[in-house]
């Protein structure tokens, strides 16, 4: 009787042929799969491994990963979650081969390595135990060949019962080849473990296999080890581009960044470019900017307004490749413009690219939403004082001055600035807010439909998630409506509290707000948690709510005067620096409201109440009561709430029939 001892298993295990007990199913401990042929067993307990795996060597020199051996592990080397083999792709929850370079596979997996290494066909059958008859051409087209991670549609391949797939033709690569761009060392077939690009087309292959060079670093895909030696694209460029595989570093004339070794060139045009950058889009409309931008090899000064790329705050070089816009002097870096491909679709062709660019054009100038009824003549300058606005049954006049604690019936904010009132009504316009387009593009947005402008709505905003009133850009395809103050996200914008200009960055920074003293990793002002502004000389940051919500003057229940938002504390002593408010200490170095009548100051929090772009005294009609209710805020006399019994000291809804008393607070009410 054979046995054998086994690192897995406190209990020495013995090999069974197989033969006896075939009613009995029994399950591989090393692989998960079902044994059906010979195997070593525990007398003990229900231990099993099949002969391959009990054979299986402790330690493995694998020939895909010649940097390290891969050491056998009877579970995940890891403390939280299993590996991922690199084979197969799935998730390995019984043995592993296991590299320090966090390489990991099923003991399957690894053993098959092996087998393509002896070319042996009789283990490699043609199977396909994932690839339906039905559709056959579109399940081809998913799978992908395990060394070149390119489709097995339309090319010969094998695969194995461990849902592995190769290519014919890559089942047939040498393992060691010499190459021209790399002289010095020959070039193994193995893992990208250390994710290098490949010379010639500087794209990363993080799966499957590379030929490479460990002493240099120097890795070619597979399909790139021969390269095609010309290539035209009429589509982007009118000339073919020859290939050059000299060692030769180089600045790449269309995306600007350093090339080394292989190069393509265009001898009419005097352009040397990388591989993959020879097909890139001429022409894309992308989230970074309203208009559509097409591609130079090379801008002057005065086609662009800064040199500064807005995404990831480098200089672009004027003399190399970027994206442009002819209309606003917008200029990116190619790969940032490229970097996501949910960033950007492609035009086309130049015709489509004008079409689209002057569509654009129109939206922004032929869609006033008011038409003037008065208008009168100050200094050189003609004023209109009188407009009919496509929200209001009545005309409004334009007024200047501000008598009582107004707000704008378009962003719920405080009326402090010229205004368009109503004489019939209480319904009151910022003259900014009155004069916004009825229709506007969003450069965040792909679809061809512009944004509509549409009155008298509650809504929470799809960028700054407020809860809003008043006006709202709504689009039928996304369903992503955006308040008035988040439809134009600036790039670059100037504040009270600093200097300098802050530039948008659109990846957040775990650094200190300088506006109210929280991580911009934090959501505190319900701005998008990926928004920040910045200063990059002073490291000033600012989370972009921070930066376009906050109000510059506001009013709160606890002082009888406006608020202002302030930047800088003007005394030094530390008992001077509490929240009038909630009577809490406050940070000296961060924003607070003051008031400078009564030298009241607060937390910018604390004066942003709840529902701060919430309307009070807007009028409704609930599900749950039958006359007309009104938003209120109580500032004395809290009643109960008819739901919850809690006195209403917040955002409230109260009937308008005097003798009804019915109030409930707006959280309690169902109709929202």
């Amino acid at each position: 009787m054979e046995v054998l001892p086994h690192f897995s298993h406190v209990h020495p295990l013995v090999f069974n042929d197989g033969r006896s007990h075939e009613s009995e199913e029994v399950y591989c401990c090393a692989c998960g799969e079902l044994v059906s042929g010979p195997r070593f067993s525990c007398v003990d307990c229900g231990f099993h491994l099949d002969k391959n795996c009990a054979e299986a060597p402790v330690e493995m020199n694998h020939p895909f990963h010649r940097k390290h051996n891969l050491k056998l592990m009877s579970s995940s080397p890891y403390v939280e979650g299993n590996p991922i083999c690199g084979f197969c792709n799935n998730i390995c929850e019984k043995f592993v081969y296991h590299c320090s370079c966090n390489l990991a596979f099923h003991i399957k997996c690894a053993l098959l390595s092996y087998k393509i290494l002896e070319k042996n066909f009789k283990e490699l059958v043609h199977q396909d135990p994932l690839i339906s008859s039905e559709c056959h051409s579109q399940e081809l087209k998913r799978v992908l060949c395990f060394a070149c991670q390119k489709s097995l549609l339309g090319s010969d391949y094998i695969s194995s019962d461990s849902e592995f797939y190769l290519h014919k033709k890559c089942f047939d690569l040498p393992l060691e080849i010499s190459h021209l761009s790399h002289r010095y060392h020959s070039l193994f077939l193995q893992f990208n473990s250390d994710h290098l690009p490949c010379k010639i087309c500087f794209e990363t292959q993080h799966r499957g296999l590379v030929y490479c060079c460990s002493i240099c670093k120097f890795v070619l895909h597979i399909e790139c080890v021969s390269p095609p030696p010309i290539i035209e694209d009429p589509s982007t460029h009118d000339h073919p581009f020859t290939r050059c595989l000299r060692e030769l570093s180089f600045n790449c004339d269309v995306c600007g960044t350093l090339g080394n070794y292989v190069s393509y060139n265009c001898s009419t045009c005097s352009l040397m470019v990388h591989k993959k950058c020879i097909s890139l889009p001429r022409f894309i409309k992308s989230i970074w900017h309203e208009h559509p931008i097409s591609h130079k090899y090379f801008a002057v000064d005065n086609e662009c307004t800064t040199h500064d790329c807005p995404i990831c705050h480098e200089e672009v070089n004027m003399a190399c490749g970027s994206y442009n816009c002819c209309k606003c002097k917008f200029i990116i870096h190619v790969n940032c413009a490229l970097e996501d491909a949910r960033w950007y679709y492609k035009i086309e062709s130049k015709d489509d690219f004008d079409k689209l660019l002057n569509a654009m054009l129109e939206v922004g100038t032929m869609n006033p939403s008011f038409s003037v009824r008065k208008m009168t003549k100050v200094g050189e300058k003609m004023i209109n004082i009188e407009i009919e606005h496509f929200s209001h049954q009545h005309n409004l006049v334009l007024n200047d001055e501000v008598k009582e604690r107004w707000y704008c019936d378009g962003c719920s904010q405080l009326i402090l600035t010229s205004f368009y009132g109503c004489l019939e009504c209480d319904f009151f316009l910022h003259k900014s807010c009155a004069e916004l387009p009825k229709k506007k593009r969003m450069w965040s947005h792909f679809h061809q439909d512009p944004f509509v402008l549409t009155p008298n709505c509650i809504f929470t905003c799809s960028r700054c998630l407020e809860l809003s009133s008043g006006f709202v850009y709504n689009c039928e395809v996304c369903e992503a409506p955006s308040c008035v103050r988040c439809v134009e996200i600036p790039f670059s914008l100037m504040i009270g509290g600093h200097k300098h200009l802050l530039l948008l960055y659109y990846k957040y920074l775990r650094q200190y707000c300088n506006a109210c003293g929280g991580s911009t990793g934090d959501d505190l002002v319900s701005s998008p948690a990926t928004t920040v502004y910045r200063c990059k000389a002073c490291n000033f940051n600012v989370h972009g709510g921070c930066a376009y919500l906050l109000p510059q003057t506001t009013w709160h229940k606890s002082d009888k005067h406006c608020l202002i938002l302030t930047y800088h504390e003007d005394n030094d002593y530390s008992q001077y620096h509490y929240c009038d408010i909630c009577e809490k200490e406050r940070k000296p170095d961060t924003w607070f409201y003051h008031c400078p009548i009564c030298d009241n100051s607060a937390h910018l929090f604390c004066v942003y109440r709840n529902y701060p772009f919430l309307k009070r005294g807007i009028k409704i009609k609930e599900s749950d009561h039958s006359h007309t209710l009104m938003f209120v805020e109580k500032v004395y006399d809290y009643p109960e709430c008819y739901k919850c019994g809690h006195r209403c000291m917040d955002l409230a809804l109260e009937c308008l029939d005097v003798e009804c008393k019915y109030i409930i607070h707006w959280k309690c009410s169902t109709t929202f």
